[in-house]
């Protein structure tokens, strides 16, 4: 019975939407290709221009004022070990993506957040898109990605980008929402306008929430970038995956213990940026 239903063409309305966008939007996809390339290297420029030993102090002196002497120390010994092995080219090129494409999650997820938050319909709009993007393979994202913008960093930026960015809007709606209505009725009664309910009131009462979805997209970030070494990206995730195919253990071990150096520093970091003052 099944059999003699139409299969559908699936597959060809995909092929064909993606040569309509090429075609309708190619000389956009193109101009926005350059000027993220031309962000992205020169942000990893700046990042291996800075003296290794420099960079150590100024990210140690960072987990200092905002975690502990414990979380500097860890960075001093980590960050060393990354410059002993020889990775430090290698991680400041991952360190670059992830910062490119943690700030376009920023700017485009808490104003889509902000947007669900404020509308029913946004939400109800949204939330399928994000439950879409949350469980579609990682590996999906290249196809498109690599098509609109070729091989290399660029695309592994964008498909960073659509596969970290949900948690920040889920969690910029979540915390604009959770903000007790005591104090969004208060607002209202002193006569607060639209802008200042959102930039005095919401906003920083929702930091925590916002910036426990900033850090969930950082780690995404991280653990995007051995599958986007995959279309050419650089980096750390370049080194683990030269070292798959060729078999080398011990370069993936370092360049994997690399990643997670890097990935515990920026998690409490932002974990501590998400804390309320007293």
């Amino acid at each position: 019975m099944m059999d003699l239903l139409p299969r559908i063409p699936i597959n060809r309305w995909t092929d064909i939407g993606i040569e309509y966008l090429q075609i309708k939007w190619g000389g956009g996809f193109d101009s926005l290709s350059e000027f993220l390339k031309g962000f992205i290297i020169s942000l990893q420029d700046l990042l291996i221009f800075i003296p290794p030993a420099l960079m150590i102090l100024i990210l140690a002196l960072l987990a200092w004022r905002f975690i502990n002497k414990k979380a500097a120390l860890f960075g001093i010994i980590g960050l060393y070990l990354i410059y002993n092995v020889g990775l430090w080219g290698a991680t400041m090129q991952t360190l670059a993506m992830v910062i490119s494409s943690v700030v376009l999650c920023i700017i485009l997820g808490i104003p889509l957040g902000i947007l669900a938050a404020k509308s029913d319909t946004a939400h109800q709009i949204i939330t399928p898109i994000l439950d879409f993007m949350q469980t579609l393979p990682a590996f999906v994202y290249l196809l498109p990605a690599v098509t609109f913008f070729g091989l290399g960093v660029v695309p592994a930026a964008i498909a960073t980008l659509i596969f970290a960015m949900p948690p920040v809007i889920r969690l910029t709606d979540l915390g604009i929402k959770q903000v007790p209505e005591e104090l969004v009725e208060l607002g209202h009664s002193f006569g607060s306008t639209f802008h200042q309910m959102l930039f005095k009131i919401e906003l920083p009462l929702a930091r925590p929430t916002i910036m426990a979805g900033i850090n969930q997209c950082i780690m995404l970030s991280l653990s995007m970038v051995v599958i986007s070494a995959m279309i050419g990206a650089k980096g750390l995730g370049g080194e683990v995956w030269r070292a798959i195919q060729r078999m080398e253990i011990g370069n993936g071990f370092e360049a994997g213990l690399a990643i997670v150096v890097i990935a515990i520093l920026l998690d409490r970091i932002t974990q501590s940026f998400g804390k309320n003052e007293d």
